[in-house]
C-alpha cells in the first residue's frame, strides 16, 4: 500500500508544476489551489483525512507551524507524505502551514 501511495504522491508531484514565481512572494492562489488539489488527492478534497490524516485547522491546532513547514518540505520518510522542498520554497512551505492552522476553508 505504502509502495502504491509513495508512487502515486510522486506522480502527482512530477504533474504539480511549478507553484512558485520570479517573485519571492507566496501566490496565495496558487498555494490554495495546490492544497485543495495536491494536498488533497491524499489528505481528502476536503483535508478532512483519507489516505493521509486530517489536515483541518482544528486537528492540527497541536502543531507548530515550524513542525509543519518540516513536513511540508521533507516529508515523513517511511511513509507516502512527499518532500516538497524541490517544488516550494521556505516562504511558500510557511504560508501553507499558517493557512492549514488558521483553516483552509
Amino acid at each position: 500500500m505504502n509502495r502504491v501511495a509513495t508512487g502515486v504522491s510522486a506522480a502527482l508531484l512530477a504533474l504539480a508544476g511549478p507553484v512558485w514565481s520570479d517573485s519571492s512572494a507566496p501566490d496565495p492562489a496558487a498555494l490554495s489551489r495546490l492544497v485543495h488539489q495536491d494536498c488533497g488527492s491524499c489528505h481528502g478534497l476536503t483535508l478532512k483525512g483519507g489516505l493521509g490524516p486530517d489536515l483541518r485547522a482544528e486537528t492540527l491546532q497541536h502543531y507548530d507551524a515550524d513542525v509543519l513547514k518540516s513536513v511540508i518540505l521533507d516529508g515523513i520518510p517511511g511513509t507516502p507524505m512527499p518532500p516538497w522542498r524541490p517544488l516550494l520554497t521556505e516562504a511558500e512551505a510557511e504560508w501553507i502551514a499558517q493557512y492549514l492552522l488558521k483553516g483552509s476553508q
